[in-house]
């Protein structure tokens, strides 16, 4: 009993060491604390246990990591693939303007002018689709 209360206490420092320096989700807590070898029993039980005392919270992450993206300049959709690969399936993007960003970007990387040259203008939609911008967010960010 020593033994396994060794290790839960280990795997719960080792996540809270994790968790001091950055906000993580659970699927990523989970991953970093098998590479480091801790039974998958184990992280469940400090995983539920930082969960309980909301030292980890997917919502929060969440919250945190669209804030990041979008003051990266990043759009909805590179956003919603990266919460989705981390492991966060619920999460609210309708409180941030992307079309007022996509404009924003656009200006900050190539000027105020509007380019006439149709191949300006697919490069310059180009990136802003590599951003992770909407069809409509691109659009809009070409007109007066």
């Amino acid at each position: 009993m020593e033994i396994q209360q060794s290790k839960d206490s280990e795997c719960y420092a080792a996540a809270m060491r994790m968790l001091v320096r950055r906000e993580h989700s659970q699927l990523e807590l989970r991953q970093k604390l098998q590479l480091k070898d801790f039974d998958v029993a184990v992280i469940a039980s400090a995983i539920d246990l930082l969960i309980e005392q909301d030292y980890q919270s997917d919502a929060r992450f969440a919250q945190d990591f669209i804030v990041m993206r979008f003051n990266q300049g990043k759009g909805p959709i590179k956003i919603s693939g990266e919460l989705k690969q981390r492991g966060i399936e619920y999460f609210d993007l309708s409180v941030f303007d992307w079309f007022t960003l996509a404009q924003k970007i656009r200006v900050t990387k190539y000027g105020d002018d509007l380019p006439s040259d149709y191949k300006e203008i697919a490069k310059q939609k180009r990136f802003l689709q590599s951003r992770g911008f909407g069809f409509d967010q691109i659009n809009q960010a070409f007109s007066d």
